[in-house]
């Protein structure tokens, strides 16, 4: 028995159509939900979470750290060969004080 093409599409669509609502629904979800998921990935992107910020904090302080022991270094090497006689050494050891104080919190630096 064969059946004429109209009749074989009229005896599939009630199951094309209970087989085809799950993946409509599915859809349909997914487009009325994309928005909220777009604007929930741009706000990630965007934010800095506490962590990341205490992380990029704490590795601003140990770069100053690091800077600072080395122009306290330098400065000690220049003050000390400013004692020496060099005036070429105390220039640099001014300079050296002057960028510590710009680093320093507060502005305060004792010397040694």
């Amino acid at each position: 028995m064969t059946f004429p093409r109209p009749a074989l599409a009229l005896a599939l669509a009630p199951a094309a159509a209970l087989l085809l609502s799950g993946c409509i629904a599915r859809t349909a979800v997914g487009v009325v939900t994309a928005p909220v998921r777009v604007a929930g990935k741009a706000v990630d992107w965007t934010t800095t979470s506490q962590s990341e910020a205490d992380e990029k904090r704490g590795r601003q302080m140990r770069e100053r750290e690091e800077r600072l022991g080395k122009l306290d270094r330098a400065y000690q090497k220049h003050l000390r060969q400013c004692r020496e006689g060099s005036d070429k050494a105390c220039d640099q050891a001014r300079d050296d004080y002057a960028d510590i104080q710009s680093l320093s919190p507060g502005g305060a630096y004792r010397d040694r």
